[in-house]
Order: C-alpha cells, then sequence, then structure tokens
C-alpha cells in the first residue's frame, strides 16, 4: 500500500507538472504564466528610462530623452543610426504589438492561436497581403537610401529582441506561448500592407453588381448616384482644371457581368475616416498659419500610435510614428507640418475569370494564358500544415474559386488591386520628416502608392496646401462600379493618372484646406470618381466653420475637434417629428418625443437626444431598405445621406412599403412604426443598463488587440461625438491621434491620443492618455531643439555602440 501511494503521489505531481506547463486550447501553460520569475508578474513595472545600452553597428552614440507621458527624444548624428535607434525604442515599448499586426497581415495567425484562426489566414493570403508586401519591398530596395534606413532599423528591433530577457517577454507572449522572432523588412513591409488594406480594402463591386440584377440600372442609379445634390468638396469648386491635357480613358462597348455571388471578402471598418484641415496666415489670429489632424482609426490597446521625436543635425521631426515602420507619419519639423485623411478611391476591382478544363490557363480575349500559381504554407500550432494553392492571374490573385467560397471549377473571381502593385511608400515619411517647403513636400509625396491619403500641408513660409495623392486608375466612365469579365482586355486598367493631375491646391482663395473623406471634386474634374461612401456630414460641419469667420486662434481647433453638432439628425429628425402622426402616442412615447423635440442636435455625453436618434434611425433605415435582406446575396444598402433624400422628397416611393405586411406604407408611415419600436428598445434598455444619456448608451471602449482580454481594455469611456460628426467617437473608434501645430519658427504643438505610449498593461503609461483624450484636453509636445535641453525630461537612455 505505501508503495502504491508513493506511485500515485509521483503520478499526480508528473501530471501537476505536465498540466502547469501545457496549453490547453485558449489557455496559456498555467505554470510558465504565474512563475514568479519570468511570468505576468514581471510585465508589472514601468519602462526603464535611464542608462547606457549598448547597440551593434552604431556609428556614434546617440540620446534619448524621455519627458513626463514617456515621450521618447532621439537625437543621433546620422541618419542610419537614428533608424536603428528608432526601430529599438519601438520594439523597448510596442515589441508584442508591432508583430502581432504583421502576423495578422501575412495571415499567420494560426501559427500562434491555432485552427480557429485558418479561415482567416486564407482569406488575407487570397487577398494577397504577402504578394503585396513583396512586390513593395522590391520598389524599396531599389532606393539605396531607403533599403539602407529600413536595414538599419530592422537591425534596431533585432538588437533589442537579441538583448531581451525570458521574464521581460511583453504579456500577451506568455498568454499565448510563443516567443518573439526576428524581424525582417519584409515585416515593415507587411506593416505598411496591414495599413493600406485597413485603408483602401474596401470596395462594394459584387454588392453593386447583385443591386444592379435585382433593381435594374434606372432604380440603381436614383440609390447610387455618382454625386449628391450637395457637394462640398475637397478641392474648391471654382478650381480650374483646364492645364490636365491627358483625357480620361474612353468608354468601351463593356458590359457588367451580372453574376449573383453569396458572400464577400471581409472588409476594413466602412466607418475609418479622418479630419485635417489648415489655415493660412491671413486667416489665423496669430498671422502664423496653423495645421489640424485627427485620423479616425479603431480604439486599440495598445494604441495605434507611438509618438517621437526624431532628430539628427540636418532635421528635427516630431509626431505620430506607426510602430514597424520608419520616420513620423502625421507630424512637423522646424519647417512644415503635414498629417493625412483616407481618400476612400476605388482601387479595387473584380475580374471574373474562365478557366479551361483543368483550370491551368484563362481566357484572354482570342488567347488563353497561363495562371501562375503561388503555394501557401500555412503553419497552425499543435496540428500539420495547411497547403492552399492560390491561382494568380494578370489581374491579381482567385480569391473566390471551387477551393474557397465557390463550388465552380470552370470560373473564379479574380481581384485587381493598387496594393499589389509594389510602390515605396516608406520613402515619402523619409523625405516628408526632413522637407523644409512646399517643393520638397510634393516631391516627397510624389512616391506615394496606396492607401490614396489626402496629404494636408503648412509651413514657415506661410503656404498652406492639400493633395489627394496616391497610384490612381484612369479609368473610363463607370470602371469598377461592377464586375467586370475579365476575359476582355478593354475592361482592363489602361493607365493611371499622370501624378501631376491629382487633385490638389495650394494657397486658396479661402484661405484655408480641409478634407473629412468627403468627395475629392466635384464634376468638372476630368476624371471618374466614383462615389464609394463618401462622406457628407463632416466636411460641411468643418467648411462652415472655417466659413464662419475672418481669423482662427488654437482653441478654435481645439473647439473644432472636440465639435459634437450632429448634421445628419439635424436634416432629419425636424422632419420626422413634424410629419408623423403623435395623436395616438402612449405617456412613454410622448415623453421619449418631448425630448426628442427639445433637442439641440449637439451629442454631447449628457444628452438623451442622441441615444434617441441612434436608436430611430438604425431601425428607420433597416426598414426602408428591407428590400436589400436577399437571402445568398451579398448586398449593401444605399448610402446615409441618399437615404435622407429620398425619405424627404420622394416618400411615397415603393422602396418605403414594408415588404411583410399587407398595408403600403409611405416614408411618414415609417417615422410612426419606427419611432414605436425605437421607444420600446431605449426603455429595455434602461431597465437593464440605467441612464439614457450618451456616454452610457454609446459605450465608447478602447478594446485590447487580442480582443478575448478584457482587462487589457478600456470600457465606458466618458466622451461624447459619434458617426458623421467632427469628433468621430463612436463605440470602438474615432480620433486616433488629434495634433495641432502653429508654424511659428519652431513650430509649437499640442497632440494627445486614446491611450499610452507603453505597450504593457502593467504600466502607468498604458492608457494614461484616455481621460484627457476624452475630456478634448491636450499635452503641450516638447519639440526639443537640442539633446541639452533637460527641464522636461525625467530620463535619460544613451545606446552607444558596441563594435
Amino acid at each position: 500500500m505505501k508503495i502504491f501511494k508513493l506511485l500515485l503521489s509521483f503520478v499526480l505531481t508528473i501530471g501537476i507538472f505536465y498540466a502547469l506547463n501545457t496549453k490547453f486550447g485558449s489557455i496559456p501553460p498555467i505554470g510558465k504564466f504565474l512563475n514568479p520569475y519570468s511570468g505576468v508578474w514581471q510585465n508589472e513595472t514601468d519602462e526603464s528610462i535611464s542608462g547606457n545600452i549598448s547597440i551593434p553597428e552604431l556609428k556614434d552614440k546617440v540620446t534619448v530623452h524621455y519627458d513626463a507621458e514617456l515621450i521618447p527624444h532621439v537625437f543621433a548624428q546620422n541618419e542610419t543610426d537614428l533608424y536603428r535607434a528608432q526601430g529599438y525604442i519601438t520594439a523597448k515599448h510596442r515589441l508584442w504589438q508591432m508583430e502581432f499586426q504583421t502576423y495578422a497581415a501575412a495571415g499567420r495567425l494560426s501559427e500562434i492561436i491555432g485552427e480557429s484562426a485558418l479561415s482567416y489566414d486564407r482569406q488575407e493570403r487570397r487577398r494577397g497581403m504577402g504578394y503585396g508586401a513583396e512586390q513593395s519591398l522590391l520598389k524599396m530596395n531599389e532606393d539605396e537610401e531607403t533599403k539602407a534606413y529600413i536595414d538599419a532599423y530592422t537591425a534596431g528591433i533585432n538588437s533589442y529582441i537579441n538583448q531581451l530577457e525570458t521574464d521581460k517577454i511583453p504579456v500577451e507572449y506568455k498568454l499565448l506561448d510563443y516567443k518573439p522572432e526576428a524581424w525582417t523588412p519584409k515585416k515593415t513591409a507587411l506593416l505598411l500592407m496591414y495599413m493600406t488594406k485597413m485603408l483602401a480594402g474596401g470596395d462594394e463591386d459584387i454588392e453593386y453588381t447583385n443591386a444592379l440584377r435585382l433593381f435594374g440600372k434606372e432604380r440603381f442609379d436614383l440609390l447610387f448616384p455618382d454625386f449628391f445634390d450637395i457637394t462640398d468638396p475637397i478641392i474648391p469648386k471654382d478650381n480650374d482644371w483646364s492645364y490636365i491635357d491627358i483625357p480620361q480613358t474612353p468608354m468601351p462597348n463593356s458590359e457588367p457581368v451580372l453574376d449573383s455571388i453569396a458572400t464577400v471578402i471581409d472588409k476594413p471598418d466602412p466607418n475609418y475616416g479622418s479630419n485635417n484641415w489648415a489655415v493660412s496666415g491671413s486667416k489665423s489670429t496669430t498671422g502664423n498659419p496653423i495645421l489640424a489632424n485627427d485620423p479616425h482609426l479603431g480604439l486599440n490597446l495598445p494604441s495605434i500610435w507611438f509618438v517621437m521625436q526624431l532628430s539628427t543635425p540636418t532635421h528635427n521631426t516630431f509626431g505620430a510614428t506607426l510602430p514597424g515602420a520608419l520616420g513620423v507619419i502625421s507630424g512637423f519639423n522646424q519647417y512644415i507640418s503635414w498629417g493625412e485623411t483616407n481618400a476612400t478611391r476605388d482601387v479595387i476591382d473584380w475580374y471574373k475569370i474562365e478557366f479551361n478544363e483543368d483550370g491551368t490557363k484563362y481566357k484572354f480575349d482570342d488567347d488563353w494564358k497561363d495562371v501562375t500559381y503561388r503555394i501557401e504554407d500555412i503553419k497552425i500550432k499543435g496540428k500539420e500544415n495547411y497547403k492552399d494553392t492560390i491561382r494568380y492571374t494578370h489581374h491579381g490573385p482567385v480569391f473566390y474559386d471551387d477551393n474557397f467560397k465557390s463550388d465552380n471549377a470552370k470560373k473564379g473571381y479574380a481581384m485587381k488591386w493598387i496594393g499589389h502593385i509594389g510602390g515605396n511608400n516608406q520613402k515619402t515619411f523619409l523625405e516628408l520628416n526632413k522637407s523644409k517647403n512646399y517643393k520638397d513636400y510634393v516631391k516627397a509625396i510624389s512616391s506615394y502608392t496606396a492607401p490614396a491619403q489626402n496629404f494636408v500641408f503648412a509651413s514657415t513660409e506661410g503656404d498652406i496646401a492639400i493633395w489627394v495623392q496616391g497610384k490612381l486608375p484612369n479609368k473610363w466612365e463607370g470602371q469598377g462600379k461592377f464586375i467586370m469579365d475579365g476575359s476582355k482586355s478593354e475592361n482592363d486598367w489602361q493607365s493611371f493618372i499622370p501624378q501631376e493631375f491629382n487633385a490638389h491646391t495650394k494657397n486658396p482663395k479661402r484661405g484655408f484646406v480641409s478634407s473629412a473623406n468627403q468627395t475629392p471634386v466635384d464634376e468638372a474634374y476630368p476624371y471618374f470618381v466614383f462615389n464609394d461612401g463618401y462622406e457628407t456630414y463632416r466636411n460641411r460641419v468643418i467648411n462652415d466653420f472655417f466659413r464662419s469667420k475672418e481669423q482662427f486662434s488654437v482653441q478654435d481647433f481645439k473647439d473644432l475637434h472636440n465639435n459634437n453638432y450632429n448634421l445628419k439628425a439635424s436634416e432629419l429628425m425636424p422632419y420626422m417629428l413634424e410629419t408623423m402622426d403623435v395623436s395616438n402616442l402612449t405617456e412613454e412615447e410622448k415623453e421619449i418625443y418631448s425630448i426628442a423635440k427639445a433637442w439641440q442636435y449637439n451629442n454631447d455625453m449628457e444628452e438623451i437626444g442622441p441615444s434617441i436618434w441612434k436608436a430611430w434611425w438604425s431601425i428607420l433605415y433597416n426598414m426602408v431598405w428591407d428590400e436589400f435582406d436577399v437571402e445568398d446575396t451579398a448586398i449593401t444598402t444605399p448610402f446615409t445621406y441618399q437615404t435622407i433624400y429620398l425619405l424627404k422628397t420622394k416618400g411615397d416611393d415603393a422602396f418605403m412599403d414594408i415588404l411583410d405586411t399587407p398595408e403600403k406604407e409611405t416614408a411618414k408611415d415609417l417615422f410612426l412604426i419606427s419611432f414605436r419600436k425605437a421607444v420600446k428598445k431605449l426603455n429595455d434598455w434602461k431597465t437593464e443598463n440605467g441612464d439614457l444619456n450618451w456616454t452610457n448608451y454609446k459605450g465608447t471602449y478602447a478594446g485590447h488587440l487580442l480582443q478575448a482580454l478584457p482587462a487589457f481594455s478600456r470600457f465606458d469611456i466618458p466622451i461624447g461625438g459619434g458617426k458623421n460628426i467632427v469628433n468621430a467617437t463612436s463605440e470602438n473608434w474615432g480620433p486616433s491621434w488629434r495634433m495641432i501645430v502653429e508654424m511659428t519658427s519652431p513650430p509649437t504643438a499640442l497632440g494627445v491620443y486614446p491611450g499610452g505610449q507603453s505597450g504593457n498593461p502593467g504600466s502607468k503609461y498604458y492608457d494614461n492618455f484616455i481621460d484627457d483624450w476624452a475630456a478634448g484636453k491636450y499635452y503641450s509636445l516638447n519639440f526639443l531643439q537640442s539633446d541639452k535641453v533637460t527641464d522636461v525630461i525625467i530620463g535619460t537612455q544613451t545606446l552607444i555602440p558596441n563594435n
């Protein structure tokens, strides 16, 4: 018996040891995770910001000052050392984030998460993310300077990884039970592809094709016009386009392919957008141009941006960087400032492919072209690898075929995407960082390919400007709205709009430039611009603001960043309240009606009106477009602006009729029916959740990149705003970096973002900016002119050569 007990005790000990050090499903090895010497507890410390660090291959020492916000001010003696140091410092604070995003971009999540990520990985590889990154890397390597700096940045990251002790590995690695791998230049290319997908990965060709087939061309054109009746474009309407001497591609005798497709590729959040603007010195209270930028992206932790100052004897730059990419993306130097908004141009087209019997060739004009094959070997944690064979045509990868989301071996659908055309986007930001004037700025952005961006600019010389920049196909009228026949060469992209003919303006008469994802131009622009969901509310609020008086201050810029006016609601809700029959409202309905009528259309935190609007509008919108709820058919509903236009001007249109009722409803009927449903929805929500004020009902949060980690997220952030509002803060996306720069000499700047500099959830710097960001407060950005300044510094590290 004693021997049996001894053996049983031994077996149990071995079992417990095995269990503590083995990963079961999504649960990390508990023993490793809770180990007091190398587990999660070791991450609950603030970053070291003092002392000397040896870095291989540095040419000279690099000084890194940290200020009270944990912003590193990097002073190097040459640019190669600067970008080596940037790589090291970024990895020190954001290693897991920057690497995880490249895993996601490359379709490699199965390696660290397991089989549950396989479908996602297959999709991203069929999207051509890895292929696009490889093409971009080829372009970047063609430029010796870009290649040298990327190599230095890569080496800096790897210097940090090689020095990283097991106990200091970021907590997410411990949770998922894997370790960081060496950084490569391709990972930087993948990070840039990740942003390209986020901002230029949307299209509706397939959904529009289905809508065209179901409703016909006349109805389609009514629902999806190229321009709305109210157009306030980025480039002022009075712009002279007569200098453009290369014509639009002539329209062939081409017909869309009216195939029915049930499912579509996952797409980025269509709400991602941004604001930027600049006023000239004559329109500024101080006589200096002022510039602002606030890109609207996901509210993530760790935050999308990492703020740095990057300085050498030849240039001195400050602003928001993307962990994994070189230089400052949105920021300023001694002479200029710049920022971006998404241009949302249609740069994805879909082609129907006809294959031969064995699928090795595809039809093109009067010939059969060979397909090429890309074998994607997907590693799966705990499983055998999965091999996916993807066929490529000259259009691009065949996303849908009999191996993925289709069962027809004779046909497929290929994706033509600007993201697959190699471009040296990295060079744009390297050159912007050291630009001194308008000419330098134009030269810097000329190499920029995708995603198309509206680059706003201001300088100490007094110039302001905005360019709609990207490599944009010169399409024939209507090209890319619907699926095209891939067997006809006339449907290919025939050329690109020459760089100098991309829409732009410098020092316009009105004294300001601005963009908020609206249409870049009006109908006078001589190239085809397709309305693929351009914003129609924020831009009008911004432009009306700058037309409202003669001069503006930095405080005005702050106020505009935090402007909560709901123009969309103001253009429909009064009409609904006045039009619908209120004679038989219940007491509960009368109470909500009274609150709605008193609302002044500001989405402020304590207001109930925005909650009423959101519930009412969403129910009404779905009622109007119930015809679009078609089984086994991918389809998208019309844009908000056109929906409101039809409700107010075509209230008796057939689309207003609810399909599953015997009566024939009009817009007036829908207003009452949807209002009553909204009141019930709001009261049910109130019973379960409490106060109906906007900040509670909206529930803004900043979620950790691993969505299953609420402990590393921030919920119930007290902030107003909302969709289509200048303060574009919704549930989980919003102003990801607010920046205001006055072009004094040197410039003075303010900035804030919803997060913190550290990627470590155990650090006090992980989310310490969020409350100030939500309250509309800013931090003065300490633009140091010398590494000798110490009054704002709380710690200094010196990177020294280890050669």
